[in-house]
């Protein structure tokens, strides 16, 4: 019984379970809008689809460039400061979205919440890391996956109750909710998380420049590898609500059950996977879940030629697996950028990190949105083949780490 609450309760500090638990609140906040923002975009507002794309894309380019500058002033002033901040402007940024009716309003929009986007990431992953023992970020990370997997399971679980698309208020609603639960988790960490002190770690300098992690070749192949699979893989969420509804006869709450259902899966494996993770060669196990990914998406067009009830059942299948290899990237991502960052540059290591999200988000709704206008099923095919060829380049990627780096690590008492 231990072993197992060790499992999903690891013994990490108690200010990243203080983090965890703002995280899931915020994150409850985020699932209430991520799965019907090209919904709220194209059919409460009557943005064109190819529009609404380019609308949620810019709030992931501007999220590249501001995550850039917060990088460096995570090193100046420290990730407390600099996840406050970038919570504050995510306060804003999400409220004004309830007030968006034509394209250039969604554009404005998306800049200030792509602005906080930019900072929440790199900060918060700064915060992790520092506060967290190196044998440990596994868990830490592993765990901070959970919880903003049920956070965002159970918003959109929500979502789907109350959303409406003939009742626009309802979208105003949960835009609002989810504005509040940013405010909830910058009150949770500023009262009762400290700013970890690189200085104790002996790196009382922290000068230092962009320069010196763009020539970390190892660092920079782990990245891009990671922007690859986030364009072929997670971009998916933001269409596939959309294409499920036209192509699928999905209801809204359908959607809302097919994100929860993957959650459930996340909550449950993502642990355990980590767990036995622990020692194993971290490039294999991306390449396994880079082939589950792909699998995934090719059953997407059987859906859309379904009827809707067989097609929900093809699409909670898709989910499902889907849930699986997201378990995997969420135990090795994570910790190998932390581990191969260098602690005086981890504010810079870790917004180049959210970059390769970032990128993935910018250009995955940007050619799904435009390629569900031209060729709705051609857009899995494509992304499944995308995923394949990460799958492929891992082997690639492997070569290019520290030995040290190969495997997850495994905890002091069990390597000793």
């Amino acid at each position: 019984m231990r072993g197992l609450r060790d499992v999903y309760f690891p013994p990490l500090p108690r200010s990243v379970y203080t983090l965890q638990a703002g995280g899931l609140v915020n994150a409850f906040g985020n699932g209430l809008v991520i799965p019907f923002m090209l919904i709220y975009l194209n059919e409460v507002r009557g943005i064109p689809v190819a529009i609404a794309g380019l609308v949620v894309a810019t709030h992931a380019l501007v999220g590249i460039v501001a995550g850039g500058v917060f990088g460096s002033q995570i090193d100046r002033f420290g990730g407390k400061r600099m996840l406050a901040l970038s919570l504050a402007i995510l306060t804003v940024g999400y409220a004004a979205y309830a007030l968006v009716h034509e394209p250039w309003q969604g554009f404005l929009v998306a800049i200030v919440s792509g602005i906080g986007m930019g900072g929440f990431w790199p900060a918060q992953s700064t915060l992790v890391t520092g506060l967290t023992p190196a044998e440990q970020r596994p868990s830490a990370f592993a765990m901070q996956r959970v919880v903003m997997n049920l956070g965002i399971g159970l918003g959109a679980m929500t979502g789907g109750l109350i959303a409406d698309a003939d009742v626009p208020a309802t979208f105003v609603a949960i835009f609002l909710l989810n504005a509040g639960t940013f405010l909830v988790y910058a009150a949770l960490m500023l009262a009762l998380v400290p700013e970890p002190d690189l200085r104790a770690a002996g790196h009382a300098s922290r000068a230092g420049s962009y320069r010196e992690v763009f020539a970390h070749r190892a660092y920079m192949a782990v990245i891009a590898l990671n922007a690859l699979f986030i364009l072929a893989g997670y971009s998916g969420f933001d269409v596939l609500p959309l294409y499920a509804t036209k192509d699928a006869g999905l209801s809204e709450t359908q959607i809302g059950l097919l994100f929860f259902v993957n959650t459930l899966i996340i909550v449950f494996l993502q642990l355990p996977i980590a767990h036995l993770s622990r020692g194993r060669r971290r490039m294999r196990t991306l390449a396994l879940f880079g082939l589950l990914w792909a699998g995934a998406w090719l059953f997407v067009p059987i859906a859309g030629a379904s009827t809707p009830s067989t097609a929900f059942l093809i699409l909670l299948a898709v989910m499902s697996t889907f849930a699986v290899g997201q378990c995997l990237h969420g135990a090795v991502a994570g910790p190998l950028a932390s581990d191969l960052a260098e602690p005086r540059l981890m504010g810079r290591y870790m917004a180049l990190n959210a970059l390769s999200w970032q990128i993935g988000f910018a250009l995955g709704p940007a050619l799904g949105g435009a390629g569900l206008a031209v060729s709705p099923n051609g857009v899995w095919i494509a992304a499944a083949a995308l995923c394949a060829t990460g799958a492929a380049l891992t082997l690639a990627v492997d070569r290019t780490l520290p030995s040290k780096a190969r495997r997850n690590p495994l905890p002091a008492a069990v390597a000793a």
